[in-house]
């Protein structure tokens, strides 16, 4: 059941909406019920993210060679997700934008390089 439960993508979306939309909540704490709708966007969008990371660093699997291919899809998905974060958090009226996607930015560009890099690895791996 646990098994289950790590490899769904629903999982996945419901703990990056409850922890990210968390994250929002409490980085605009000090703005009373001006907190909630950046929480709430905050975590619909972290939670549609996390597949388009991973899927779009897969589709540009293969694409680069060298070191431009640990550098380049990491980039680009740390780039379309700030200025997605940025866009829609500047449009609702985000009090701390700054410290609203912060911690989300970093934590998709981290986990977008540690799996971009496996993704290289286990590529290089197959070449002779």
């Amino acid at each position: 059941m646990i098994q289950r439960l790590m490899k769904s993508s629903l999982t996945h979306m419901v703990f990056g909406f409850l922890l990210m939309g968390g994250w929002a909540l409490f980085a605009n704490r000090h703005h009373g019920l001006a907190a909630w709708p950046p929480a709430v966007a905050q975590g619909t969008i972290s939670a549609l993210l996390t597949g388009v990371i991973k899927r779009a660093l897969e589709w540009m699997s293969g694409r680069f060679a060298g070191q431009l291919a640990f550098v380049l899809p990491p980039l680009a998905t740390a780039s379309g997700v700030l200025a997605t974060l940025v866009a829609v958090h500047s449009l609702i009226g985000t009090p701390e934008l700054v410290t609203t996607i912060a911690f989300p930015w970093s934590l998709s560009t981290l986990y977008a390089i540690v799996y971009n890099a496996a993704l290289v690895r286990t590529r290089n791996a197959g070449t002779p």
